[in-house]
């Protein structure tokens, strides 16, 4: 799950703990606790690093891959994934990689690496820029070479409210000829992404809003629409987060 500009959070309850950290291209979720998503298909890519146990995916014609490393999903993959112990998960633009389009182990040494970078530091911060940077040791990026196809993807990044008709509007291209053109170079549709975008800014309002109201400030038809697609994108609502036990941190921001 990614946000723009950067954003970072922390939710306590009972004896759960989840931190949130996300920059350009980039997001980073540390949950303290096993957890399993239901099955979805998310318009990014994901890794998986577990924390001493193991990492399972499940795909919908019956295949399986674990790890005790770590595992990469590429985007519109569909599939569970479920993790017996604390671990760390990390989303990346469906554009930003160029990894191939087969789910896979990470090697350990890498893993290890990303695990590293992921973990907050001694100021409980998560340093995204670390964490990119051994993601691309992994991975190579993706060139997106249209020039237009990216100036359409920092738009809908930077605001996810706006329509495709005005992105393509403001680039002189037709709604038809962006979606073409986009389809060519990025695995996932340009509506797809637009969806992506709002639930992403949803969940950086997460800890500061009602999920009702986190729904109205991004442009979900209400809180059952909102359920849905995160239902569908990410495998998990919003109230498996769990309201916090504590008054949340505010979200704190600073410049990509």
């Amino acid at each position: 799950m990614r946000v723009s500009p950067a954003a970072s959070w922390t939710l306590e309850r009972n004896d759960r703990r989840l931190r949130f950290a996300a920059g350009e291209s980039v997001a980073v979720l540390h949950e303290s606790g096993p957890f399993r998503v239901t099955p979805h298909r998310q318009p990014a890519w994901k890794i998986v690093l577990p924390l001493g146990g193991t990492v399972a995916i499940r795909f919908g014609d019956g295949r399986g891959l674990e790890s005790d490393g770590g595992v990469i999903v590429p985007p519109q993959v569909s599939h569970t994934c479920e993790v017996s112990s604390e671990y760390v998960a990390l989303t990346v633009d469906s554009w930003a990689l160029a990894a191939g389009s087969t789910p896979s182990r990470i090697e350990a040494d890498a893993a290890r690496r990303m695990r590293s970078a992921a973990l907050p530091r001694s100021d409980d911060e998560v340093d995204v820029e670390a964490v990119r940077a051994e993601l691309y040791r992994v991975a190579p990026r993706s060139t997106v070479k249209d020039e237009r196809v990216v100036r359409a993807l920092r738009a809908i990044a930077a605001d996810h409210d706006a329509s495709i008709a005005s992105i393509a509007q403001d680039l002189t291209l037709s709604a038809p000829r962006l979606r073409a053109l986009v389809r060519g170079q990025v695995p996932v549709p340009l509506a797809r992404l637009r969806l992506w975008a709002r639930l992403n800014a949803a969940v950086a309002g997460l800890p500061a809003s009602s999920v009702a109201a986190v729904a109205a400030a991004t442009g979900f038809a209400d809180q059952a629409h909102l359920t849905r697609t995160a239902r569908g994108l990410i495998g998990r609502t919003f109230s498996e987060f769990g309201p916090p036990s504590a008054p949340p941190r505010p979200a704190r921001r600073r410049a990509s």
